[in-house]
Parts: structure tokens; C-alpha cells; sequence
């Protein structure tokens, strides 16, 4: 679980919970086993299995998603990371100056999780970064890459108004 460096907000409540806990919990109901990120690299080494990033920023990620996800990761042995197309507005900066859109068809934003399988975490000597899309930048350079598409509740929240939109998209019917 991926909570450190994100300042308060995965201690922010979702439907009356913390970010974190709803989190840990669909990291759990998804038969993922947690580790402290504290944990020495050569456990998680000598432990054989693939080895999950969760970000509390994507607090309501569905725990069969998640689970996919490794699935995906360990019987195909590539880095597997979820992502979500982009919907917003996004410019080149030349100098100080705005450029050309970007076409949001070949852009995506990495949510979570990223699962490293077993023979990436035996090859790398550490995690180089916990963000998870310069993580997924990173290990391109090293080893095969593979998204699948989250799912709308899997989104990424940056402050208390994403937060919101997310309750909003989630409520109970």
C-alpha cells in the first residue's frame, strides 16, 4: 500500500472510510497478501510470487480487478498495470509556451495497480520509484509492459473534488 509521499489525502474519508482502508480491504478481498513497504527486497524475492502496488489514490479499485491484474501478471510474466483512458485537455508546453493537443487516444493514465511477476522482482535490485507511471516509465525500459483497462471506479483522485466525483460515481443505487 502506497501511502507514503501522498501527503494526507489517502486518510481523506469514501463513503465514510479512509482512502488507505478502503484500499487495503479490496487488496485483501482480492487474496492479495500485504507486505509493509518497509519489507527488504530479498523477502519478496526468496517469497517466488508477484508483488503488487496499490496506490490509496485509487481507494475503490475493485478487488476482482486487482486480482485480474496479478493473474494477468503471473501467467504471462510481464509488468501489468492498470490504466484509464484520459478524458481531459492536454497541451504541449514549448518553453513557456502552449502548444498542439495531444490526442487523448494514444494517452492513458496509470491507476492502479502495477504487479510486478515473480522474475521482475527477482531481477530488479529495489523498486527505482512508487509513482506508479514513472514506475511503469522505468521498467518499459527493462522488461515487457502490459495495460488492462480499469474500470471507472479504479479512478485516480488528486484532491477532496475528485474524491467527491468518485463517491458520486460509486453510490450505493
Amino acid at each position: 500500500m502506497l501511502e507514503t509521499g501522498r501527503g494526507s489525502l489517502p486518510f481523506a474519508l469514501v463513503h465514510g472510510e479512509p482512502l488507505v482502508a478502503a484500499a487495503a480491504w479490496a487488496t485483501g478481498e482480492a487474496g492479495i497478501q500485504l507486505v509493509d513497504l518497509g519489507t527488504e527486497w530479498p523477502y519478496l524475492v526468496d517469497a517466488g510470487v508477484p508483488f503488487v502496488l496499490h496506490d490509496p489514490l485509487c481507494p475503490l479499485t475493485p478487488p476482482a480487478f486487482l486480482a485480474a491484474c496479478v493473474a494477468h501478471a503471473a501467467g504471462r510474466s510481464v509488468v501489468t498495470a492498470g490504466v484509464r483512458p484520459v478524458t481531459d485537455t492536454v497541451k504541449a508546453l514549448h518553453d513557456d509556451r502552449v502548444g498542439a493537443t495531444h490526442d487523448r487516444a494514444d494517452l492513458l493514465q496509470v491507476v492502479s495497480p502495477v504487479v510486478l511477476p515473480a522474475t521482475v522482482v527477482a531481477a530488479l535490485d529495489g523498486l527505482p520509484t512508487t509513482e506508479l507511471a514513472a514506475l511503469v516509465a522505468v521498467l518499459a525500459e527493462r522488461f515487457p509492459v502490459e495495460t488492462l483497462e480499469a474500470p471507472a471506479e479504479a479512478r485516480r483522485v488528486a484532491d477532496e473534488s475528485d474524491l467527491r466525483v468518485l463517491e458520486a460515481l460509486t453510490a450505493p443505487g
